[in-house]
């Protein structure tokens, strides 16, 4: 089967593939999946996800961020380690992320939540690489948070900040919230959320329409979470998509050949895969 989509969001590295990782992979590769990008979420993740990088290399790209729900007591040590493995691993990351604000589980270090989003943004102006956020519960800060470090005027050794550039991970908010996104020039990360019963995401992105979407969309799964319909309650995998772009296609009344074209190009754009 010819591979013709992109995972943009893939936690392979995580222990739920530790026993057959290598034959999932496989089987993504022999399903029509071209590619997957890795995210990290904390500093053991640092090793996990470059060690599965470096054995797919040209399938498997990684990306490294601390994560909010990761962001604790020690979080300045955290992040200490997270921007130095950042800074070591430049030259072979597409992305910094999984990172974000998550107010769902614990508001504890709300605080401390927006002020690490804050200097990873700033430092994916600093070295130019896009960034993968996570948002729950948290949208109208992310939004005020990505706004502020987009128009950050600071300049980092005697050089101005690149422009700030991303996908919003995970999308499942309302037609509003989703053109604030686009009007900042930032991509939707669509994954198998679109498929479940009662999710209201169809009916926002039917409201944007295809020619104003299909420009910034891009296919996801999140695994091994979030598997969609019919998959729901087992281990998710990138080959699902297929699935979610046919639900896309239903949704915005287009081909599902041209919602994959579209996500994988917008997908090789946004995050420069060769």
């Amino acid at each position: 089967m010819k591979n013709i989509m992109i995972d943009t969001h893939c936690h392979i590295d995580e222990e739920a593939f530790a026993a057959d990782r290598e034959e999932v992979i496989a089987r993504q590769k022999a399903e029509g999946v071209e590619a997957m990008i890795v995210p990290g979420v904390n500093t053991a993740s640092i090793e996990t996800v470059m060690d599965v990088c470096h054995r797919h290399p040209g399938y498997c790209y990684p990306a490294l961020g601390l994560h909010p729900e990761d962001v604790k007591e020690n979080w300045e040590e955290e992040l200490a380690k997270v921007e130095a493995a950042i800074r070591a691993h430049r030259e072979e990351l597409v992305a910094i992320g999984e990172i974000g604000l998550d107010y769902y589980w614990d508001k504890t270090y709300k605080e401390e939540q927006k002020e690490v989003l804050r200097r990873q943004l700033l430092l994916a102006r600093e070295l130019d690489l896009p960034v993968i956020l996570h948002n729950r519960e948290a949208t109208e800060d992310i939004v005020r948070l990505v706004h502020e470090a987009a128009n950050e005027k600071l300049k980092i050794k005697n050089y101005e900040l690149k422009p700030l550039r991303g996908v919003f991970h995970c999308f499942n908010g309302s037609k509003e919230t989703a053109m604030q996104i686009l009007e900042m020039g930032f991509y939707l990360g669509i994954g198998g959320v679109l498929t479940f019963k009662n999710c209201k995401l169809g009916e926002q992105l039917a409201a944007i329409g295809e020619e104003n979407l299909i420009n910034r969309l891009v296919l996801e799964t999140d695994a091994p979470y979030m598997a969609p319909v019919p998959h729901r309650g087992e281990r998710n995998e990138s080959r699902f998509m297929r699935g979610v772009a046919e639900k896309l296609g239903e949704v915005l009344k287009i081909d599902p050949k041209k919602v994959i074209e579209a996500t994988k190009y917008n997908s090789k754009r946004l995050f420069r895969l060769k």
